[in-house]
């Protein structure tokens, strides 16, 4: 989050900001707070002082009179004291959840722009395939395929839920394998991570309070499924000061994610582009800020490289300032061309957070023994998720009769090269 002498210091940067992303954030009540709190800590500090000078004269008073006058004044003090706490206390309250509702400050590259309407296309890598026959969407090549039973998945747990089978199965098998595999190559150390999180690691992540009702929750006992590894990844360190020399991290898992998807009538109703449960491998990185822009385009080259493996047609598109995440400084999206929706698909988003989740977090690190405390860099990107991959590879490879080619960097791991209807 921004720090009250951030915001204090760069007020007119965070109006800028605010007013970028769109947002309707009443950063004049926040400043007022602020001002507040600050005013009635330094009162408490003088009753404090006060009631401390009291307590000293009544322990050295020897006239009875005297005495229970300094203590009748050190109980007002006191009293003065427990009232002004009070109040502190519920100011602080108060000016703590607004601090946790400011979003991150906008990079100055990022274009101004109301929503995604206006992200801004910075390249398109590969040609878009051309087919002499019309090319089906992928939620009718996996049933004619046998791969994918979306009647059996609605019946076992409602809409937006699906069962893969057999070849498609395994091919989303092989994309995460192939994902985890090309990162650990590149210097990334594979993580396992916990698929249920404490509400303190959602607000350490900056998903609370902005993103409660995206979330599942189990509402007996304090646990929320993670919507992405990114959350645990941020929770890593949390409370803990990394020792000079370790930084850059860089961490990968294969995790899944549950979202509550909320989405206009008719968007994206079909298929499995975007569902309540999905899995994602997830890069992330703990830098220096020095390095933190050079990291953010390592993990950009990261998730092009496995595309580009892929032999997937995509585009790098910068988002706007009013499609950022309320997290990031700046956003790069990858999207991959999806033929039987005639339409691009995003399947990796690179955030830099800089340090904005490392504050929340409570995140410092050393650059020597003996050298003062800084908060890192924080930096998050998709890198891939399988499950949009998959409907990449199934309908930018498809054929007339409705067989899939395996993409060549692929077939190791599923030992075939072509996925055939049955019976074919």
């Amino acid at each position: 989050m921004l720090t009250a002498q951030f915001i204090r210091e760069n007020t007119q940067a965070v109006r800028d900001s605010l007013r970028a992303r769109g947002s309707d954030l009443n950063l004049d009540r926040l400043l007022d707070l602020d001002a507040q709190r600050r005013a009635l800590i330094r009162e408490v500090e003088a009753l404090r002082a006060e009631k401390n000078v009291a307590s000293s004269a009544v322990a050295r008073a020897r006239d009875t009179s005297e005495r229970e006058r300094l203590i009748a004044a050190a109980r007002e003090a006191g009293a003065g004291l427990d009232s002004k706490e009070r109040d502190l206390a519920l100011l602080m309250d108060d000016f703590e959840m607004g601090l946790y509702e400011v979003p991150n400050v906008l990079d100055a590259s990022v274009p101004f722009g109301r929503d995604e309407s206006e992200n801004v296309v910075l390249e398109t890598v590969g040609d878009i395939p051309t087919f002499a026959f019309q090319p089906r969407p992928h939620w009718d090549l996996g049933e004619a395929l046998g791969g994918i039973d979306f009647e059996r998945g609605v019946r076992m747990s409602g809409s937006r839920f699906f069962v893969l089978r057999g070849p498609l199965a395994q091919l989303h098998r092989a994309l995460i394998q192939f994902c985890l595999d090309e990162n650990i190559r590149a210097g990334f150390t594979e993580c396992y991570l916990p698929a249920m999180l404490t509400s303190e690691s959602l607000w350490a992540a900056g998903q609370l309070p902005k993103f409660m009702d995206n979330l599942y929750q189990d509402t007996e006992e304090d646990y929320y499924f993670s919507p992405t590894a990114e959350v645990p990844f941020v929770n890593l360190y949390r409370d803990e000061i990394i020792p000079a020399g370790e930084l850059p991290i860089r961490l990968v898992a294969h995790t899944p994610c549950f979202r509550r998807e909320k989405m206009s009538a008719g968007r994206d109703v079909r298929g499995i582009k975007r569902v309540h449960q999905f899995e994602k491998v997830e890069m992330f990185s703990y830098c220096e800020p020095g390095d933190s822009e050079r990291e953010f385009d390592f993990l950009v080259s990261r998730a092009r490289t496995l595309l580009e493996l892929l032999g997937l047609p995509y585009r790098v598109v910068q988002l706007c300032s009013g499609d950022v995440g309320f997290n990031a400084a700046r956003t790069y999206d990858l999207e991959v061309w999806s033929p039987g929706q005639d339409d691009w698909m995003e399947v990796s988003s690179i955030s830099n957070c800089r340090d904005f989740q490392a504050h929340r977090a409570n995140i410092r690190y050393r650059t020597g023994p003996d050298a003062p405390t800084r908060h890192p860099h924080m930096l998050n990107g998709s890198g891939l998720p399988p499950g949009r991959v998959l409907i990449g590879v199934m309908e930018n490879y498809q054929r007339e009769d409705g067989s899939v080619e395996v993409p060549e960097a692929l077939r190791p791991y599923l030992g075939a090269s072509v996925i055939e209807p049955p019976g074919s």
